[in-house]
């Protein structure tokens, strides 16, 4: 139940701020929090990350789509029987994943505007899928081998 809410939690964000962003402001438009430092600035990314495979939407739906359904299965079968950290990895990714498929789905872009400087612009469903990327790496190498190592000791 707490990765269904957190899930959903991480979609009504990532749409809440993007249409904030999609409804107040211009394309392109910049306007500074810490000068130089960190701005909120709009932008649409037509693309996957970093606008990669930009023009190829109905091939990123696809996988999106493919991915999220797998991480979802994966996450409700397995969620009596794996370690919290996998599970918490997973539903960052898939809520994540949902917000910005939900965007292209409707409005045929993803909006942009988490905008420090020396990094493309990315959005709150991008930190999502980031973090989640990175708990993976940590339960792979950390966590994993631990539960294994257990489980021969039993």
């Amino acid at each position: 139940m707490f990765y269904c809410l957190l899930i959903v939690l991480l979609i009504v964000l990532d749409q809440f701020t993007k249409y904030i962003i999609n409804t107040n402001m211009d394309i392109n438009q910049s306007v500074p929090v810490i000068e130089n430092v960190f701005h909120i600035t709009y932008v649409r990314n037509y693309g996957a990350a970093f606008n990669v495979l930009e023009g190829k939407q109905n091939f990123i739906i696809i996988v999106s789509l493919i991915a999220i359904i797998v991480v979802l299965l994966y996450i409700f079968l397995k969620r009596k029987s794996k370690h919290w950290s996998l599970l918490l990895a997973l539903s960052l990714v898939a809520g994540g994943g949902i917000g910005n498929l939900i965007s292209r789905l409707i409005l045929g872009y993803v909006v942009d505007f988490l905008d420090f400087r020396i990094w493309p612009v990315f959005n709150v469903a991008d930190i999502s899928v980031c973090v989640g990327c990175g708990l993976l790496v940590l339960y792979v190498l950390y966590f994993e081998p631990r539960i294994k190592k257990s489980d021969y000791n039993v």
